[in-house]
């Protein structure tokens, strides 16, 4: 039997700015396995565009002025702008793909754009964009034009509607399916229409026989069942399978056989091996009861079958993703926070790649560390790795990489950033790590120097007790020396933060806050988001909720999602009190606003006072580094280039003396060393030796043995010297 046409399909909507990168793992895979009829598309920026576009608004107008809809005062407004809106909305969507940045003036300075509610958040902005940031001024204005016609579209022709998610109250908590199941009984919003004829557009050109919908988010689901549900009305013959992040956390306990009308197959964790054996069992060429990790329905009920004992696909295996069909330039990069470390996940396009499956730690415990994504942990060579990313970017003309590990282990990530300076390939990168001491000063120089421009890690509470008893693994001081150590080294820090965790009391909540404060004032993190804490089917705390002094209270057990439990939190605080305060806080924050002020100032109830001293992260951070001298072990690299070597000769007290100077010629600035002509000769040698490009690895201990005796002095003071202190200072490090 011939090879399966295949259409992986991400339904709206995930992000603006960038693909979601699963069905570009899954077609780069499936490719690499023999399937070479393999589209995909990214329907939810297919979507924005076709609504945002002259026709598109059009037809939104029009359904609004037709419908039956109650409007209030700013939709109202904005209906009597319609001509303004269809007259700009190209241009400015061309504007945020990159395509003509000339109008950045007009946008920034001149009436150009309709305005509506979204801009009445707009005062002095010249603090942030200054008189040359002409470009993002413009895309942060350009941004709340999208926003005001979202507010419009949502208010009235789909409620569902939301720029990064569709429907995800539908899917939120859903232990059953019948809320779902009543919203794809509705007749099609006209955004829905929209989205189904460019599903038909895409059936046409690739005639699949099977179609895989990624679901990564809770508000992915209700798009890609509505897309199913065409499929199946249209089109019984071809097969539906859906997989990704969803059903990965909430469908592990599937009973709803109503799911099936429209989804064929669920596959479970990492796709690559389910799909394979799926295409497998559809050419016949393997038994129904051999499949891996499959939802079906089996004579009316929903089975789950893994006969298949096969070993999992491993990191080194999955191949590179491939980015082909979907349409990289047409992606929209906006500003919707004023935040230089906040607007990366919705400015630019990044290409996503992992360095490691799983998670290296594994212990959080609010975490799902029970699920394969965390669990189990594999990790591919340097050299793969930066090959992935070498045929990424001849494929995408992209060279920025978003890394979306759970958390990027510092070893591997040392090992690839050496090979990207070693091969000259110059990224910009970003990712999630874990704020450890592994991650020191040196070797947060050595990612800055590969291009890593910031890192985003899990402060979560800020009180070393609930971290405890996270077993998170880190304390508060030492996230102070660590995210200053990224900000020494030019890369800019985000911190995930969480409040509400068990037993937390009011008093740490407000500790927390001060400890956030102090990172900021001491411009050690550039950015943070509260979240609240969410107790979870497959986390320590939701498998042992006593152990953590909270009681389960629900929800009551369905056929459908199980994941967001709810819980009592008799020790702790009322939770729900601190949202609206802490997110104030830290949006003023962002910004530079109000680090003076009282903690109070945020709320609108009485709060007690931060029993934190007010110098705790400063005293954290200017606590001495490890000496050199103690560090014996670590390896040794230049990041300098090698120097120019010249000896002269002088008498001195009869004697004639040679001396050296080592020149060296860097792209900020040129330095100079002089030195004896002993140690300069060694110096000359051993940088050769102790480069990138190097074959070998010195570790500081054989650096103390290759020594020259003949020296005028020994190794451990030359370790004492000014020469090594500026070496060290200029790109010497210690790893």
């Amino acid at each position: 039997m011939s090879k399966s046409n295949i259409l992986l399909i991400t339904p709206p909507l995930t992000q603006l700015n960038t693909p979601y990168p699963a069905t570009a793992y899954l077609k780069g895979f499936l490719n690499g396995s023999g399937y070479a009829a393999v589209k995909q598309a990214d329907l939810g920026i297919e979507l924005v565009l076709k609504m945002f576009s002259k026709y598109g608004l059009t037809r939104i107008f029009k359904e609004i002025e037709t419908g039956a809809y109650e409007l209030s005062d700013n939709s109202l407004r904005m209906l009597r702008l319609k001509r303004e809106y269809l007259h700009t909305v190209e241009p400015v969507i061309r504007f945020l793909q990159n395509k003509d940045l000339t109008l950045a003036q007009q946008i920034s300075y001149s009436r150009f754009l309709p305005e509506a509610s979204r801009f009445d958040q707009v005062e002095d902005i010249d603090w942030a964009f200054g008189s040359m940031g002409i470009t993002d001024r413009a895309r942060y204005l350009a941004t709340l034009y999208l926003e005001d016609l979202g507010d419009l579209i949502k208010e009235t022709a789909s409620p569902y509607f939301g720029f990064s998610r569709y429907a995800e109250k539908l899917a939120l908590s859903a232990t059953s399916f019948s809320p779902m199941e009543a919203a794809l009984q509705e007749k099609p919003s006209l955004i829905d229409e929209m989205l189904l004829e460019l599903l038909e557009e895409h059936l046409q050109q690739a005639a699949p026989d099977v179609v895989g919908f990624s679901i990564p988010f809770p508000g992915n689901l209700y798009g890609g069942l509505r897309l199913a549900q065409y499929i199946k009305q249209k089109y019984p013959h071809i097969k539906t399978a859906m997989g990704g992040g969803y059903p990965n956390t909430e469908l592990r306990s599937l009973r709803e056989p109503r799911l099936f009308k429209y989804i064929d197959f669920v596959t479970l964790d990492d796709g690559e091996g389910p799909w394979l054996k799926l295409l497998e069992y559809l050419q016949e060429e393997r038994e129904q009861e051999k499949l891996q990790r499959t939802f079906l329905l089996s004579d009316g009920q929903v089975q789950y079958i893994n006969g298949c004992q096969d070993a999992d696909i491993s990191h080194t295996e999955v191949g590179t993703p491939d980015y082909s069909d979907l349409q990289l330039s047409n992606y929209l990069s906006v500003i919707d926070v004023i935040n230089p470390m906040h607007r990366l996940w919705s400015d630019g396009r990044w290409n996503k790649l992992t360095i490691a499956h799983g998670c290296y730690w594994k212990r959080c415990s609010f975490c799902d560390i029970t699920l394969d994504y965390i669990n189990r942990y594999d990790v591919a060579p340097a050299t793969l790795l930066v090959d992935r990313i070498e045929q990424i970017i001849a494929q995408t003309g992209q060279t920025g990489f978003h890394f979306v590990d759970e958390a990027a282990p510092p070893a591997p990530l040392r090992d690839m950033a050496i090979e990207l300076i070693r091969r000259g390939v110059k990224i910009s990168w970003w990712g999630n790590i874990r704020f450890e001491k592994t991650f020191t000063p040196d070797l947060c120089r050595l990612l800055a120097a590969s291009g890593c421009i910031a890192v985003s890690g899990g402060l979560e509470v800020a009180s070393d007790r609930l971290l405890d008893l996270m077993e998170k693994g880190v304390s508060i001081g030492q996230v102070a020396r660590v995210t200053d150590s990224f900000t020494q080294a030019g890369i800019m820090v985000h911190a995930y933060l969480m409040y509400g965790f068990p037993t937390q009391t009011t008093q740490e909540t407000m500790d927390s806050l001060e400890v956030v404060r102090q990172l900021f004032l001491n411009n050690v993190i550039q950015s943070g988001y509260w979240h609240r804490f969410s107790m979870t089917a497959h986390s320590p705390v939701g498998k042992n909720p006593e152990k953590y002094n909270v009681v389960k209270v629900g929800p009551p057990e369905g056929d459908f999602a199980n994941n967001d439990l709810w819980h009592e939190d008799p020790k702790g605080t009322d939770h729900s009190l601190f949202g609206e305060g802490l997110a104030k806080a830290i949006y003023n924050y962002m910004h530079g606003v109000a680090l003076e002020e009282p903690l109070s100032f945020w709320f609108d109830f009485k709060t007690p006072r931060t029993t934190l001293k007010p110098d705790l992260i400063s005293t954290a951070i200017e606590q001495p580094h490890r000496p050199d001298s103690t560090r014996l072990n670590a390896r040794v690299l230049w990041l300098g280039n090698t120097p120019e070597i010249d000896f002269t000769m002088f008498a001195k007290k009869g004697q004639t003396i040679e001396r050296c100077v080592l020149t060296f010629f860097e792209k900020g600035e040129d330095f100079q060393i002089k030195t004896t002509a002993t140690i300069g000769q060694w110096l000359f040698d051993t940088i050769r030796r102790i480069t990138p490009d190097s074959n070998e690895t010195l570790t500081l201990k054989q650096l103390k043995e290759i020594f020259p005796a003949e020296a005028h002095l020994n190794a451990d003071e030359f370790l004492a010297s000014p020469t090594w202190f500026e070496l060290r200072e200029k790109g010497l490090l210690l790893l």
